[in-house]
């Protein structure tokens, strides 16, 4: 059975890394839903989160194949409950009479009013992937123009690290 699935690992932070991760990942079939990756609290690591809508066994068999790589230091599959976020920037069509429909929406959803034009309007929020699905698909019907997501960012919860 599929589920969504978050693995993290910390990498060594140089050129050519998310190449060869990637290229990993497309070697064996595996599908990566949204990869992001950051700088760390230490200049030569970066954080990798990669999520997956795959079964537990796919699943276990990324976080074999990434603890082989060289420049993999540490990879951990996160637990249910762990923090999780995206980031949403999202352009739709505005006319002078739908900016209160759409400034009490954006209210609702504790999306921000990023940038205003008369005829658009950019709206941003971060939150679990599952509140940015709800707030696209409210905005919709207005006309969305584009939008850009960055991919999901997690921590567990509580004292457990990846460094532990």
């Amino acid at each position: 059975m599929k589920n969504k699935h978050i693995i993290t690992a910390l990498v060594k932070n140089h050129s050519g890394v998310l190449t060869r991760i990637s290229g990993l990942f497309a070697r064996r079939c595996f599908n990566i839903d949204s990869l992001v990756v950051c700088a760390t609290e230490n200049p030569e690591l970066s954080r990798m989160t990669i999520v997956s809508d795959t079964d537990d066994a796919v699943a276990e068999q990324m976080v074999k194949q990434l603890e082989k790589l060289v420049d993999v230091l540490k990879v951990r599959e996160l637990e249910d409950g762990s923090i999780s976020r995206e980031l949403l920037l999202v352009k739709i069509k505005l006319s002078a009479a739908q900016r209160p429909e759409i400034e009490s929406t954006c209210n609702i959803y504790k999306a921000k009013l990023v940038d205003l034009s008369a005829e658009s309007v950019v709206v941003e929020l971060s939150g679990e992937p599952n509140k940015l699905d709800a707030l696209i698909k409210i905005l919709e019907p207005y006309g969305i123009i584009e939008l850009s997501r960055t991919g999901v960012t997690a921590l567990e919860r509580g004292r457990k690290s990846i460094n532990d």
